[in-house]
Parts: structure tokens; sequence; C-alpha cells
């Protein structure tokens, strides 16, 4: 599926796709994804989003689940997934949790997903979504 499939509205990226190539990799595959995930019917709420002790890529709504969404991209083999190791788990559910006492959303259910893109040079990205990837307690 193509971030850039000309719908409109909502879906819209946000600027030109020719600029997506002057972005650094990982933020371009994570503007891709907020696409992607838009086009499942994902509300994006937020990007990048950091705190002192953590980050998350993209944080959304999936129906009335709050989703925190790391996204992992690679332009050569393997399984992007596999880079989310349990340091960098540990870093996104502190940002969640930051998040959720911040906007007090304690008693909305969550997950953690993991966007895998592969990208392979001349043709379109490749999105493979592992909902449900982790908890906050494992």
């Amino acid at each position: 599926m193509s971030a850039a499939n000309g719908a409109s509205g909502e879906g819209r990226m946000p600027f030109p796709m020719f600029l997506y190539r002057l972005l650094p990799f990982g933020r371009e595959s994570e503007l891709l994804g907020m696409e992607y995930l838009r086009s499942l019917g994902y509300r994006v709420v937020a990007s990048s989003y950091r705190t002192q002790d953590g980050e998350v890529d993209i944080i959304a709504w999936d129906g009335e689940v709050l989703t925190f969404v790391e996204v992992k991209s690679l332009s050569a083999g393997g399984s992007p997934e596999d880079a989310v190791g349990a340091r960098k788990r540990q870093r996104i559910i502190r940002a969640a949790k930051t998040y959720i006492a911040k906007r007090r959303l304690h008693e909305k259910p969550c997950r953690f997903d993991i966007l895998a893109v592969t990208r392979h040079r001349g043709s379109e990205p490749e999105f493979r979504l592992l909902r449900d990837a982790f908890t906050m307690y494992n």
C-alpha cells in the first residue's frame, strides 16, 4: 500500500512526495507509516512524542484503543521488528505512561504495536503491522 495514493482530506500528506527524499530515512518511514495507519482507520494524535525517559514514534486511536506505535524500517534484508529489543520497549513504555498520565487516560484501553516498514530502492514500501506486539508488563 502506498502512502502516495492521491487521497484527499485527512489522508493528505503534509508535503509533496518529492520532499520526502530530503528527510532522514527513519523520519520518512514514520511519515509513510502515519499515512498507512490512517488508511487502516487509525486516528493519529501525535508523532515523535518524546519525554525525558523515552519516546514513541506514533500515538493513535484505533477505535477506542489508544495505540503506541513503534515504526521500524529497513532498506535491506532482515525483519525490522527484531530491532525492537527490551531496552527500546522500556523507553516506549515509559513515554506511554507519561502520555497517559498527562492526559488522564488511565481508564482507556491501550496497546503497543510495531509497524515494520521494508523499503527497497525503486519500489513502494511494504508495511507489516504487528498489533499488540508487547505489553507494559512483559
